[in-house]
């Protein structure tokens, strides 16, 4: 967990300090003070304990002593987990349910019953625990679902009517993410949810219902991560992997994986964003090519994430091949956003992350050129990665003037994560290019 948390949004418990702070009613001086009592020479400055929190500096053993003394835990603990796993964060997010449908229906019920209520803007599954979990649905082959008599039969045309409402809601997301789009998708996902619980149907329908649920999941998962809600979105996360295993679709359980993955990378963890993204690719199944070259330009950037260029590079041919050969009508209708422009801007990404500039610079100009009108939110995305592609290139004026249309955007479809990417690259801009009004406009997202 050493990235750098740029802001803070309401409410948003951005590090475990920041629970246990919250739960005790300790401002950052409060936090200093019992340390520095029971430390005895620490200096009492409260900004310590804000960097630690929203730098990722990592406190000295003594002071960490001293914290878990005040906590009531063990000095065994410290030497055996590092900073800050080891601190008391609320509750797991639970990932052993059995892989089947009553193991499905209880992940989705532990997702509806806490993930909307669940502030912690951290991972709570990481390490071998997240990896371990990824790499169980590679292994575990679906079963054969069954029926319970519980209420009214279900047909496929009432599924039907639900699958119809999908595009609404993804819709939602794209343009406007947040707790508005989040509230109405965790609902939708209730709804799913009892229908399953409550009612009759046939093996086929059951698939598809499980299908509902983990898109559903996976879309709640992503707006939850987008506004910082980590823990929220692995609960979500979690369920919706269950749901595609139980609904035998391999390649929606590898989407829902990319974006664990994703988030992995967001925190600084590149050896798990790669074994995650390495699990996606290889267990989608016999999926179509669009979404095999989709998630090849994932593991490709996982690779690039820890310098693995040549295996980058051999990645990105794969996913250029497969993307080249166009749309299929079995592609899966999730697969839709993954457009010319997603393809172009991911591949960018990867660059970026190579450090080529100017390929970056020309895959992100050329998914910026028309594609991402109807989508503020990722058009807000690829605008700041470009002003940081731009300004690496010398280009500190066109880099500002792609900041200042990210905010118009940001305005328009709130994300923390947008807010976060656009405060970094302004920071590396030089003074004279900043300009007040830009920092006014963005004063006005960071609070």
């Amino acid at each position: 967990m050493s990235r750098r948390v740029l802001t803070q949004a309401d409410g948003v418990l951005v590090h475990p300090l920041s629970y246990i702070r919250a739960e005790r009613g300790w401002s950052y001086q409060d936090l200093v003070d019992v340390i520095a009592r029971r430390a005895g020479n620490m200096a009492r400055r409260r900004e310590k304990a804000w960097r630690w929190e929203h730098w990722g500096v990592v406190p000295d053993r003594e002071t960490q002593i001293a914290l878990a003394a005040e906590l009531g835990i063990r000095q065994e603990l410290i030497d055996t987990q590092p900073w800050p796993e080891w601190l008391p964060a609320g509750d797991p997010i639970r990932a052993e349910f059995s892989w089947d449908q009553p193991g499905s229906m209880l992940a989705i019920d532990q997702a509806l019953g806490n993930a909307m209520m669940d502030r912690r803007g951290f991972m709570r599954l990481t390490g071998a625990g997240l990896a371990g979990f990824a790499t169980e649905w590679l292994n575990v082959d679906p079963v054969e679902l069954t029926s319970v008599l519980r209420g009214g039969r279900i047909t496929e045309d009432f599924v039907s009517q639900i699958e119809a409402g999908m595009p609404r809601l993804r819709m939602l997301g794209e343009a406007y993410g947040g707790q508005r789009s989040r509230r109405l998708i965790d609902a939708e996902l209730g709804m799913v949810a009892e229908v399953l619980e409550k009612s009759s149907y046939s093996v086929a329908v059951a698939q598809r219902l499980h299908g509902l649920a983990a898109e559903l999941g996976r879309l709640a998962g992503y707006i939850s991560f987008d506004a910082g809600l980590h823990s929220a979105a692995q609960r979500y996360w979690v369920a919706a992997v269950h749901s595609a295993h139980a609904a035998g679709d391999r390649a929606l359980g590898a989407n829902i994986l990319k974006s664990m993955a994703l988030q992995c990378y967001d925190f600084g963890d590149f050896s798990g964003f790669l074994a995650i993204a390495r699990t996606a690719y290889e267990g989608a199944g016999n999926a179509t090519p669009r979404t095999v070259g989709m998630l090849a330009v994932r593991l490709a950037r996982a690779h690039a994430s820890v310098h693995d260029d040549a295996e980058a590079h051999r990645l990105l041919g794969v996913a250029d091949t497969y993307f080249g050969q166009g749309p299929r009508d079995d592609d899966p209708a999730w697969i839709g956003y993954f457009d010319e422009g997603e393809f172009h801007a991911q591949v960018g990404m990867c660059y970026l992350e190579l450090g080529n500039m100017r390929q970056a610079d020309s895959r992100l100009d050329k998914a910026l050129k028309g594609f991402f009108t109807a989508k503020p939110l990722d058009h807000a995305t690829y605008l700041v990665m470009r002003a940081r592609v731009q300004n690496e290139l010398g280009n500190a004026d066109q880099a500002g003037d792609l900041l200042h249309q990210a905010v118009s955007l940001i305005e328009q479809a709130p994300s923390r994560r947008n807010v976060d990417r656009l405060v970094a690259v302004r920071d590396r801009l030089p003074d004279g290019i900043r300009g007040n009004d830009l920092d006014q406009r963005l004063s006005t997202l960071t609070g």
